[in-house]
């Protein structure tokens, strides 16, 4: 079994209270096995785990995510996979945000953890728990080299124009305020996918990534390389989406403190768990918001307009930033399940050569696919994103060059 296993990469993705995991192959994209332990440090946590084609959940308390990956470790383990012998070339880590620090793949040791703790207060509901990841898979598999893979990092080179936000230039300096952009790995995994399916060369296309989940964000690359994105200095900016807000008048922010005296962690909770889609309706899965749209519910109607409507601005103004579109790609949970937000995001839109195909927009499928018609001048596609796999790949990347 070890020779099977030697050289794949553990993948880990922690959460504040989850930690999903993969052992995947870089190399051949086959995985070995996947899953995701969730309610960690609270009542009644689980695992789910797939292996040879069998899923099987448990549920147990998860005290901390050491515990959870020492379960994950037993779980292997009884699938005949000894993690810690069976050579694995790397553990590669998801952590949000690199800051200006980390821009590219990192191979971790002290120094690097100390420095993503230091600037964990630019995302603090995702770095430390980010970092609990790190750690306990370094006590459980101290042999094995981990790598840090930055959801920042694809967006270091933006323009200076996009990147720079109009507040005084001395405190945004001091205070590391910018536009940093979240999702880089799924964006760059999805823009590379894409040239190959047009028959071009990645520095001939110009497209717009619309990576649609719980979290949205879109992005504007040209040649390859990103020039704008929704996500902000946090992944709060922006899209609407499952429940965050996106785009709000900073204004609001001082009258929910001024007014309504919400203090700051009562604003974050707000703007973070309650907006969006949640806020809005109540209701933050896709499925059933629009299961409710179906039986006439408003609110529910109410929030997918906001949704669309939020969705076509930002498309619109992707379309300007790069002067031409040859391509518009959606991505994870809705933007490769939901057909009728593709369509709506995209009617009437004929005149800029934007044309859906209502047959292959229907279409269900686990492929990357073309669901724009044939005349369209603008190809509309569909590309299921797989972050584990290009994290995968840069951290086996990253272990190679000490080699």
């Amino acid at each position: 079994m070890s020779d099977h296993i030697a050289g794949a990469v553990l993948v880990l993705n922690a959460g504040s209270s989850s930690l999903k995991y993969q052992l995947v192959h870089p190399d051949t994209e086959f995985v070995v096995a996947e899953g995701i332990a969730e309610r960690i440090g609270d009542d009644g946590g689980s695992i789910t785990h797939e292996h040879a084609g069998e899923k099987t959940t448990e549920t147990l308390e998860l005290p901390d995510h050491l515990a959870a990956i020492g379960r994950v470790r037993q779980l292997f383990a009884s699938g005949g996979i000894d993690l810690a012998s069976a050579g694995l070339s790397a553990v590669g880590h998801r952590v949000v945000h690199g800051g200006r620090t980390f821009y590219h793949p990192t191979l971790i040791d002290d120094q690097v953890i100390g420095e993503i703790s230091r600037i964990s207060s630019l995302a603090p509901l995702h770095n430390p728990a980010n970092l609990t990841g790190i750690e306990a898979a370094r006590d459980m598999l101290p042999d094995v080299p981990s790598v840090a893979v930055f959801d920042t990092a694809f967006f270091h080179g933006l323009p200076e124009a996009a990147a720079t936000y109009a507040i005084d230039r001395g405190v945004a300096e001091e205070h590391a305020i910018r536009r940093y952009g979240f999702h880089g790995t799924s964006h760059q995994y999805v823009s590379e996918q894409v040239p190959p399916l047009l028959g071009k060369q990645p520095s001939e296309v110009h497209q717009i990534v619309l990576h649609l989940g719980n979290g949205a964000s879109a992005s504007a690359i040209a040649g390859g390389h990103p020039i704008d994105t929704s996500m902000g200095m946090t992944p709060l900016e922006g899209l609407v989406m499952g429940t965050r807000s996106g785009d709000i008048d900073p204004g609001v922010v001082l009258h929910l403190h001024r007014v309504v005296q919400l203090d700051a962690d009562q604003i974050d909770a707000l703007l973070n768990k309650n907006s969006g889609l949640k806020g809005l309706c109540g209701d933050n899965d896709f499925r059933s918001v629009t299961e409710r749209i179906e039986r006439g519910d408003v609110p529910a109607k109410l929030a997918y307009d906001v949704y669309i409507h939020r969705l076509r601005r930002y498309i619109g103004a992707y379309m300007i930033d790069l002067g031409r579109v040859d391509a518009i790609t959606f991505t994870a949970g809705v933007g490769e399940n939901a057909a009728g937000v593709r369509a709506d995001a995209l009617a009437g839109l004929q005149n800029y050569g934007i044309v859906v195909d209502p047959d292959r927009n229907a279409e269900r499928s686990a492929t990357a696919r073309r669901i724009s018609t044939d005349d369209s001048a603008v190809a509309v596609l569909v590309v299921p994103t797989n972050e584990e796999l290009a994290i995968a790949r840069q951290a086996a990347e990253v272990v190679g060059k000490r080699l």
